[in-house]
């Protein structure tokens, strides 16, 4: 049992010193994160002006511009996986507008109510990404324009945004030998794959 424990627990640091890496000052891949952040956002923006008014376009800051911190600059973080940018904000938008439909226009329980039921939702599908949380904030306090599209929300701007995100990401997040997106994919998953059954094959 000691030396299954040791063994998590150095997969742990592993893991750890691999998603702190990705804050060194590595020039390089600074640069790709900030050219995917900026054409993602970009594009978001550009198609999204030309739906909503201006001043309701905030939520590209409050809820996909948090998604590209994750997904272009922490790309190695299981919550910035596919699986988690997509279908935790589509998750977190369905509920967000269920909530605005079902419970009377009051923000301060609209409000709570939507990021927690989008928390425990995201953890039932497994699509846990912290920036569903604002998307389903958004949907009940995004403004009258957000309100009117209903369950339009959830296809644009949220399911667009987010696949306009995602197809960016796997390309610069692959365009370089030392950037692998998705995680399940790269080589550095599998040789951690590798490693871990060495080591339970090695205690058992």
């Amino acid at each position: 049992m000691n030396k299954l424990r040791k063994s998590v627990h150095r997969h742990f640091r592993v893991y750890r010193y691999v998603m702190y890496r990705e804050t060194l000052v590595d020039f390089r891949e600074h640069f790709w994160s900030f050219v995917g952040a900026f054409i993602g956002i970009g594009i978001i923006a550009f198609i999204q002006s030309h739906q909503l008014p201006l001043m309701e376009n905030i939520f590209l800051i409050g809820s996909f511009g948090a998604s590209a911190v994750l997904v272009y600059g922490a790309i190695q973080s299981p919550l910035a996986q596919p699986r988690n940018l997509v279908g935790g904000h589509v998750v977190s938008a369905l509920v967000g507008v269920t909530i605005g439909k079902i419970m009377p226009d009051i923000i301060w329980l609209t409000a709570p109510l939507a990021v927690a039921c989008s928390i425990v939702a995201m953890q039932v599908t497994r699509s846990l990404h912290p920036p569903g949380g604002a998307t389903a904030l958004i949907a009940v306090s995004g403004g009258t324009k957000i309100s009117a599209l209903g369950y339009w929300y959830v296809l644009t701007p949220v399911f667009s945004g987010a696949l306009i995100l995602l197809l960016v990401a796997l390309v610069f997040n692959n365009i370089t030998n030392k950037r692998h997106y998705p995680i399940k994919r790269s080589r550095l998953r599998r040789s951690r794959r590798r490693e871990i059954k060495k080591r339970f094959k090695t205690i058992s």
